[in-house]
């Protein structure tokens, strides 16, 4: 079903890939937009280690609601800040893209759990995230991202 990675000798582990969806804060989420155009959106997420499952939050409506309502396969891809070797101008680059069926979070519980781990990850205090919680949550909504398949590779950007 999912194609074998064409330059498998720069292939990282499943293991590498789940490491930089835990450290890494930002992705680019792609749907099937409007008259078959692919819509990607740049995106914060939270990745649930234990489920193997993305949580996303978003608005109620708009271009990606709409667009996942239609079709929920989507793919989301992700980089690291890369690193250099001593005395090569060029950067080592990980990247990780994830296929797989979007979900709408429509259970309360589970939607405010995913939300404060998402914020959890990115505000700087407990404190800040339950203020926002208490001033925002009510107008999120969560999407869970299943992972069917998923690849990491790491390029020498020469």
């Amino acid at each position: 079903m999912f194609r074998k990675m064409r330059r498998f000798k720069q292939e990282v582990s499943q293991e590498e890939c789940r490491q930089l969806l835990v450290t890494e804060k930002r992705g680019v989420l792609s749907v099937i937009g409007d008259d078959g155009y692919p819509y990607a959106v740049p995106m914060n997420f939270y990745f649930d280690e234990s489920e193997g499952k993305l949580y996303f939050h978003c608005a109620k409506e708009g271009h990606k609601i709409d667009a996942i309502k239609k079709c929920d396969k989507v793919c989301f891809t992700i980089w690291n800040s890369g690193y250099k070797v001593e005395g090569d101008w060029a950067w080592y680059v990980t990247s990780v893209i994830v296929m797989g069926r979007v979900e709408f979070v429509t259970d309360e519980k589970i939607r405010e759990e995913k939300l404060r781990r998402l914020a959890l990850k990115y505000f700087p205090s407990e404190d800040e995230v339950e203020e926002t919680m208490e001033s925002a949550a009510a107008r999120v909504q969560m999407i869970a991202l299943n992972i069917d398949h998923m690849t990491g590779k790491l390029v020498h950007e020469k």
